[in-house]
């Protein structure tokens, strides 16, 4: 599957600066993780953001906002943002922004 490389390019510039960030190829599209884990990506020409399970069902209400069920089956924690929501820089900042604040937050994995 093909995913909208201007929409990628727009949330890597966004990402810039950040520390330990790392684009990856995920789920047939590009996923950007922060201190290895996943915060956002791009399915096709929809955004995924990793909100987490305490903010998933007030976040679904937006507009725009889809659960993100690729599989048939929806992943909570994860919300796809339409095309439709994302045109404007402040839009899609506000959606990168929801998914760092909620990676940041996760504890770091124990190492083995």
């Amino acid at each position: 599957m093909a995913y909208d490389a201007a929409l990628a390019e727009r949330i890597a510039r966004l990402l810039e600066g950040k520390k330990r960030v790392a684009q990856k190829q995920m789920f047939g599209g590009v996923c950007f993780l922060v201190n290895g884990k996943m915060c956002c990506g791009v399915i096709g020409n929809k955004l995924v953001a990793r909100v987490g399970q305490e903010r998933y069902d007030a976040l679904l209400r937006k507009p725009y906002a889809k659960p993100m069920d690729f599989t048939g089956r929806p992943l909570r924690g994860f919300i796809y943002v339409l095309s439709q929501g994302l045109r404007n820089h402040q839009s899609l900042k506000t959606w990168v922004d929801r998914g760092l604040r909620y990676t940041e937050s996760v504890p770091a994995k124990r190492k083995r």
